[in-house]
């Protein structure tokens, strides 16, 4: 009778014990999932992109497209243009999202909500949140910008660093960097509305 009981008490703790590890592995399945779940989540968030298709204004024949994309709390800036004259041309973002004025002038002037002077991306003088700067084009009449900063966002609601809602203006000059308030930069050749 005694090893009767013995072995009861022995089965009982063994199914118990099973019973106790599988809610744990349960448990830790189920959480393992909750946090990869969460951590796609952040990535999907952390990953905003927005395309603007660039159009020639002033009769200019350019064309091209700039992507911003937004991860980590940095916005890249990757521009491909052509259509220009060979030699060096400025980009900035001016602060409408308005390309409609044949001129590209319903764009306003550079986006500058901090009040700063006009100057070269970087300088400790200051610069507009839109100095961009200049950019090379070949023979072929190609050009490329690249740009990665921390100053910008996507749709985050903050008006000294939301790009939604600028616009994109590549002028036929180059920015000399110091006429205020917009660097001399000559024509407007092409406008693109930043937007989602």
């Amino acid at each position: 009778m005694k090893r009767i009981s013995l072995s009861l008490i022995l089965c009982a703790g063994l199914v118990f014990t099973s019973c106790k590890n599988d809610k744990k592995e349960k448990e830790m399945e189920s959480q393992s999932e909750t946090e990869m779940s969460s951590d796609m989540e952040k990535q999907e968030e952390e990953v905003k992109k927005v395309k603007v298709t660039l159009n020639s204004v002033s009769d200019s024949n350019l064309s091209g497209n700039v992507v911003f994309t937004e991860e980590n709390g940095e916005v890249s800036m990757t521009a491909i243009i052509s259509g220009l004259a060979e030699g060096k041309h400025a980009i900035h973002i001016h602060e409408n999202g308005d390309c409609s004025a044949a001129d590209g002038s319903s764009a306003g002037g550079h986006w500058n909500p901090t009040d700063a002077k006009h100057g070269k991306w970087g300088d400790a003088e200051g610069y507009h949140k839109g100095d961009i700067g200049n950019f090379e084009v070949d023979a072929n009449g190609n050009g490329t910008v690249n740009l990665t900063t921390d100053e910008w966002c996507i749709g985050c609601g903050d008006s000294k660093k939301d790009l939604l809602g600028k616009a994109v203006i590549v002028h036929d000059g180059v920015d000399d960097y110091t006429s205020q308030p917009s660097g001399a930069a000559g024509t407007r050749v092409g406008c693109g509305v930043i937007q989602k």
